[in-house]
């Protein structure tokens, strides 16, 4: 009997062990579907619709504005705010007013392509899109991305409506120009999800934007309808290259453009926004695209004159959106869509499978557990040195070397070489010059007679021309006159060229007789620095053209090392 108890017991505590184990295939709970059904459920038809909603709020305005938004929220409980102008601290507070305000929490998003800088003051700002497009090294784009994505936490902002994937190639393209990475496809894509995929790691939803390509227009959406003319092949060939690059790896939105676009859409003037074509077929079936599907602002000129307010809120749903962005009248918008659906215009299913894709993108978002914004230290976590530092790397990894005959780079320091400094164009250039004299004797000579300048010159070894343009995001051609001045003393001088604005602007200038050409693409202070040290052989260029001057500069151009 001694032998068996033990037995027994160690079979019975095995039965007992084996009763108290769980199945190896545990039933997984879907928590975002159930939040989702429940939340929907509770809803009445307005609040479904009204979940459509994005509208545009300011935290520089006026009360009456803080209260329009007030009143749409706590009538229609829209889904979310699109912010513009203003402060961090002021929308901090805003934000946090109004999601009190809200049963369901709302999106907040904003246009950061550059950072939170493009809309809000006291805060850090990255280069342009055409600027980091001059990178060679993606993961600086991602380290960008990665951290635009942390600020846009620290504001409790969920979507940034970045990046921008259009091809820039009409260099005269009025509205886009620097915002693109540039000319060419493969660069554009790699550098578009370069950044999505460090912005979506911090759980920032992406948008990229103008859908089907808003590159190769010489109008403004925002002002007008522009046409792109292209075949359906040349479409799919380039302008959705990068989009379809994007889907693939999963980016979380998309935004569609106002354009009209023939080949793609035959109703004429219909804009892509509103085309059923574009938007459900093309978009949704052929590329297969599930991610959120955001409307450009409708009161953009665009979409706005094709249409009443409302009227075309409800044709941009009817065409398979998800978000209508920045609508003129939401309330009368949101009537409409009611009353289509009570007409059966708008099915169930339709209304059921946008309202529960942004619920679920909500619930993916944090917001079945939303927190305030805490605004003590905001300033101060917007500005971090890491994001000093950010641009400084991308600014020094971007500067281009186009030309540099004879090895005029890099000019000796403190050499014996009487060395003149032109300045041209009508931003500051303290900056370039202080750094030049800081390594050798550079006199700047002001003369505006070109004739007189020519002659005041000629005492001179060498000539630097800084091209300094006040605003960088501007891509016209430089004056007639700076044209002249540039050509004429490239022909009489060893003549260095440093641009600290946009390739475009050399675009009809002759570069034949220049010895020496630095592209900068910014007139901040870091581009005024680090040019200097490039021209003097302290730091190397490592850039090449995002898109191109001319065919003797094409895209990629670049001289590492000069």
């Amino acid at each position: 009997m001694k032998k068996i108890l033990p037995i027994v017991s160690i079979a019975m505590l095995m039965l007992a062990s084996c009763a108290k184990t769980p199945t190896k295939r545990s039933i997984e709970v879907d928590h975002r579907g159930h939040w989702v059904d429940s939340v929907y459920n509770q809803m009445s038809l307005q609040e479904k619709v009204g979940q459509l909603f994005m509208v545009s709020a300011y935290s520089n305005r006026i009360d009456a504005h803080t209260d329009s938004i007030q009143k749409l929220i706590n009538e229609y409980q829209i889904g979310g705010l699109i912010f513009f102008q203003g402060g961090p601290v002021r929308q901090a507070n805003q934000t946090n007013t109004y999601q009190a305000l809200s049963k369901v929490p709302m999106f907040i998003g904003v246009d950061g392509e550059w950072g939170l800088n493009m809309r809000l003051d006291s805060t850090a700002r990255y280069p342009y899109n055409m600027t980091l497009g001059a990178i060679t090294n993606n993961k600086i784009l991602e380290k960008i991305g990665h951290q635009i994505g942390k600020d846009c936490n620290r504001m409790g902002i969920h979507i940034n409506f970045a990046p921008v994937v259009d091809i820039n190639t009409n260099s005269r393209n009025p509205v886009i120009g620097v915002r693109s990475y540039g000319e060419e496809k493969y660069n554009v894509a790699q550098k578009a999800w370069a950044f999505t995929k460090g912005m979506e790691s911090t759980g920032v939803i992406g948008s990229a934007k103008h859908f089907p390509g808003h590159g190769d227009t010489d109008t403004d959406s925002h002002k007008t309808l522009p046409t792109v003319a292209f075949t359906e092949q040349r479409i799919d060939s380039v302008e959705l290259y990068p989009y379809k690059e994007l889907f693939k790896k999963g980016i979380g939105g998309v935004m569609v453009a106002h354009l009209n676009v023939p080949n793609l859409e035959p109703q004429a003037g219909l804009p892509s926004s509103l085309s059923y074509k574009i938007v459900t077929e093309l978009l949704k079936e052929k590329l297969g695209y599930d991610g959120l599907i955001f409307t450009d602002a409708l009161n953009m000129k665009g979409a706005a004159d094709y249409g009443q307010p409302g009227d075309i809120d409800l044709a941009a749903f009817k065409a398979g959106n998800d978000v209508l962005l920045f609508s003129e009248d939401a309330p009368k918008a949101i009537a409409k869509i009611v009353e289509a659906y009570d007409a059966k215009e708008v099915s169930e299913e339709r209304l059921a499978y946008s309202v529960k894709k942004i619920l679920a993108a909500k619930f993916d978002s944090g917001l079945n557990n939303y927190k305030p914004i805490e605004t003590k230290h905001l300033i101060k976590d917007l500005n971090g040195e890491v994001n000093a530092n950010l641009y400084e790397e991308a600014i020094r990894n971007a500067i281009t070397v186009i030309k540099n005959e004879d090895q005029l780079m890099p000019l000796k320091k403190n050499g014996d070489e009487k060395i003149a400094f032109v300045k041209l164009g009508e931003g500051p250039s303290e900056a370039f010059l202080k750094e030049l004299k800081s390594r050798a004797e550079v006199t700047e000579i002001t003369n505006t007679s070109t004739n007189t300048l020519l002659e005041d010159l000629k005492a001179y070894d060498k000539v630097i021309i800084g091209y300094h343009r006040k605003n960088s995001r501007l891509t016209y051609a430089v004056s007639a006159a700076d044209k002249k001045v540039i050509e004429s003393i490239a022909k009489e001088h060893q003549t260095l060229l440093t641009v600290f604005a946009s390739q475009y602007s050399l675009k009809e200038t002759n570069l034949d007789n220049l010895e020496g050409i630095v592209i900068s693409y910014e007139n901040s202070v870091i581009a005024n620095n680090v040019s200097a040290e490039i021209i003097f052989g302290e730091t190397e260029a490592k850039g090449t053209l995002p898109a191109s001057i001319s065919p003797t500069y094409p895209v990629h151009s670049g001289i590492v090392n000069p």
